[in-house]
């Protein structure tokens, strides 16, 4: 890999790594899960496993949710196994870092995504924090623009409605 290639995989991993990260856990809430898919998507592009994409941005977005999935499916085998110990080793590490006294409120916003449907959840975060446009949510979701959006629209209405105190 050549050192320009490198360079740009370690600006794209500080630029969209920690609303990557966000993504990944709102599919798989286990932070050492949503943190090794996210890092197994940026390993293959520096090992040359995978090609930069000439647009990489929804090329990283499927990458992690692919991981995500496959994460999560692992965690379904292992507690089915288990018999529930693999909730016992969740971390409570917080999915947002919030401005200085505002850890309260960082708390509500995280609670109130937990409730949402996943498919919204996802498509909040591919949104909001992944800043993608509905047709490229739909795109990385297979489903229509049209569906993204009120999903999208749904979820807002959901969040809206359980952060109301903090809306003032």
């Amino acid at each position: 890999m050549t050192t320009d290639m490198r360079t740009q995989v370690q600006a794209l991993y500080q630029e969209l790594g920690p609303a990557l990260l966000l993504y990944a856990r709102s599919i798989v809430p286990d932070v050492s899960s949503a943190e090794d898919a996210l890092h197994q998507v940026f390993l293959k592009l520096l090992s040359g496993e995978a090609a930069m994409p000439e647009d990489p941005r929804p090329y990283l977005y499927r990458s992690v949710r692919n991981a995500a999935l496959n994460a999560r499916r692992g965690e379904v085998r292992e507690r089915a196994r288990s018999a529930g110990l693999a909730e016992t080793r969740r971390e409570a590490m917080p999915m947002f870092t919030a401005p200085q006294g505002l850890d309260e409120a960082r708390g509500a916003l995280e609670e109130a995504l937990s409730t949402l449907p996943d498919e919204q959840r996802e498509v909040v975060v591919l949104r909001t924090w992944g800043e993608m446009t509905f047709d490229q949510v739909g795109d990385l979701l297979g489903i229509p623009p049209n569906t993204a959006a009120s999903r999208h629209r749904y979820a807002l209405e959901k969040l809206r409605e359980r952060l109301a105190r903090w809306a003032e």
